[in-house]
């Protein structure tokens, strides 16, 4: 038997910030390792282990948070939880803050008897004692397929757990007793579209949400292309949150019992499905945490990419964001949507590189997914290999974000990774700006563009405007609403050719000529000078888009 250090409250917030738990006041610092959970009762004080987490179940008022709080810190306390939202303001922080006491706040929805669990499950991670697979309900934590088995066990019947979007998240054995739909859905992972749709206008999905009681889902008429065994699902919920579903395959309708039973069980579901979100949760926030101090360099690099399991020896970075949003303002639920698929795309091309590499390694940081993929064979072509490896993973996701990724020169060692990460962002830089047309390049591929989108930089950081011929024909168009500026711009792209160029703009080869001569005499700008010509091109190429 081996004694393993106790959970302290900054893992519990790490571990439950994100899911149930808002951290109001306080110093979760302060608090050392967690003794227990108590739930406050007002009438009877139960007795506290020592820097207890205590739920202040029914505890509303500033008055009763911050007497409570004095009280609790007499007593050795180290956070109390209430309900959200919590009161807050200075007296209530100065309370917090004099007994020693964090406040946190339980999102509301939450029921506390899912909190207390969590935070008994998290607790028992320290609990003395040989290391193992914490549980939940007397199953692995987190481990939803043995679950998904003891729930077909209770049923006699193959079952699914799917998230919100109908992705398959586990499932049991005896799926061949199912029909060939299931099979479908389970090689997929993914229930077909044309059976979402199906039970979308079947009204299957509205009567699931909306209520706590399975659902029974007999099968569609005879002869269409979709499931022919009766169907029962129960929501999965964290409060007011929908989690996810689970599916049983049936021969008929449940019994009362077995409906109970199924009933029950998605409420221990929805327990292992918090504490696998919470846990991956986490577990990006570190992986975050450690590529962006390993890309930035300095005293923390070699010890953040030691605990990446790199070597520090050749690498690349790679960096992946999709194309940029429209210039007008998106509503809160899109950028929220956008905001999760975005982390799914990140999680995807971290397996993808891992697949390329065992030791390869991928993390948001920012609004920009960075890869660092080692390379130890033939460094000379890393960069070209790297960008064949995102070309693969940018054909497999497709174009729902339209994600664009720039590939870094490559780095000799760890000290050389913080260079590779800026030649990647300036080659994303210009794949951004050039609206999606390319969707990979390497440094190499696009270096002339990014050093005039750095020179535009340094011209608007000065305040520089355009001068001479330019100008003028810029002040020209502006007051007669012509297009001389236009005209120019297209003049240079087609290398004059007139033919090309009035092609390009619509009009006729003779009115294009006329608009060149006029440019000419307005701006001042003698087209046969080639410095002349260059000037002109240069601050056309510096001009916003």
């Amino acid at each position: 038997m081996t004694a393993r250090p106790r959970t302290g409250l900054v893992r519990v917030l790490e571990d439950l910030g994100a899911t149930l738990l808002d951290l109001v006041c306080g110093d979760p610092g302060r608090a050392g390792s967690i003794g227990g959970v108590v739930i406050h009762d007002p009438l009877d004080q139960p007795e506290l282990p020592r820097q207890a987490i205590v739920l202040g179940i029914g505890v509303q008022t500033r008055d009763e948070v911050i007497r409570l709080l004095a009280e609790l810190g007499g007593r050795g306390a180290a956070a109390l939880v209430v309900r959200a939202p919590a009161p807050s303001g200075a007296d209530v922080a100065a309370a917090a803050d004099g007994a020693g006491v964090a406040l946190l706040a339980l999102t509301r929805g939450a029921s506390w008897a899912q909190l207390a669990a969590m935070l008994r499950s998290i607790l028992a991670e320290g609990d003395i004692g040989e290391p193992g697979a914490q549980t939940l309900g007397g199953m692995p934590s987190g481990d939803l397929f043995t679950l998904a088995n003891a729930v077909a066990a209770l049923l006699d019947a193959p079952v699914t757990i799917e998230d919100r979007s109908s992705r398959v998240l586990a499932f049991s054995g005896r799926q061949d007793e199912a029909d060939s739909s299931r099979v479908e859905t389970i090689l997929g992972r993914q229930v077909p579209e044309r059976f979402i749709r199906l039970l979308e206008d079947r009204g299957v999905f509205r009567a699931l949400y909306r209520s706590d009681e399975p659902v029974h889902v007999p099968p569609p008429e005879a002869g269409t292309d979709t499931f022919n065994q009766p169907r029962v699902a129960v929501a999965v919920r964290a409060g007011d949150e929908l989690l996810g579903s689970i599916w049983a395959a049936v021969r008929e309708p449940l019994s009362p019992e077995r409906n109970r039973a199924l009933r029950e069980a998605a409420k221990l579901v929805a327990l292992h499905m918090l504490r696998l979100r919470a846990g991956a949760d986490v577990e990006r926030r570190l992986r975050a945490d450690l590529v962006g101090t390993a890309l930035e360099g300095g005293p923390g690099a070699a010890e953040a990419l030691s605990r990446l399991r790199l070597t520090g020896g050749p690498g690349i970075v790679l960096a992946l964001a999709p194309l940029d949003l429209p210039s007008a303002a998106p509503s809160a639920e899109f950028q929220a949507r956008r905001a999760i698929e975005q982390q799914r795309l990140a999680d995807a091309f971290a397996m993808h590189l891992s697949a390329v590499h065992p030791r390869a390694t991928a993390a948001m940081v920012g609004d920009v997914a960075y890869g660092i993929l080692p390379w130890h064979h033939d460094p000379d072509r890393a960069e070209e290999r790297a960008t064949r490896v995102a070309a693969e993973f940018l054909e497999r996701v497709g174009d729902r974000l339209h994600p664009l990724i720039g590939v870094g020169p490559t780095a000799a060692d760890a000290a050389g990774l913080p260079r590779s990460r800026d030649g990647a962002d300036r080659a994303l830089r210009v794949l951004r700006g050039n609206g999606g047309t390319r969707r990979v390049a390497g440094l190499s591929d696009v270096h002339v563009e990014a050093l005039l989108l750095e020179l535009r930089d340094l011209t608007a950081e000065r305040g520089h405007l355009p001068t001479g011929p330019l100008a003028r024909l810029m002040a020209y168009d502006a007051e007669h609403a012509t297009c001389l500026v236009e005209t120019l711009r297209a003049w240079f792209e087609a290398f004059g050719d007139v033919t090309a160029a009035s092609a390009a703009m619509y009009v006729h080869h003779n009115t294009f000529r006329y608009r060149l001569r006029r440019l000419a005499e307005v701006g001042g700008i003698d087209l046969a000078d080639p410095d002349a010509r260059f000037a002109a091109m240069l601050q056309l190429r510096l001009l916003p888009p």
